[in-house]
């Protein structure tokens, strides 16, 4: 299942370290991409950092290999910069 957390630059260290986040889930409405969108831009609102994962279950503590993609406003146009879970050091460069 296909969540998403707001995440800051604490939370990005947690997981770069190994840690798991139980920053409060959002979750889509449905399977359909304008709520999955919805979903994005809210975690997005709430935090430096949208943070999409897969879990098994709502709920369960999110760790790096659970992370499919950060999703980061580099700028105030509201567009969001999509970087893979591989690329979390650039993700914190930036929050640096």
């Amino acid at each position: 299942m296909r969540v998403y957390l707001a995440a800051d630059a604490d939370d990005l260290a947690r997981l770069a370290a190994g840690e798991a986040l139980t920053n409060e889930q959002l979750l889509p409405a449905s399977d359909d991409e304008e709520d999955e969108l919805a979903a994005l831009e809210e975690a997005a609102e709430s935090g430096a950092v949208a943070v999409a994962a897969e879990v098994d279950v709502e709920d369960d503590p999110v760790l790096l290999r659970h992370v499919a993609a950060f999703h980061v406003a580099l700028d105030d146009s509201g567009h969001l910069q999509w970087f893979g879970a591989d690329e979390l050091d650039a993700v914190r460069a930036l929050l640096a």
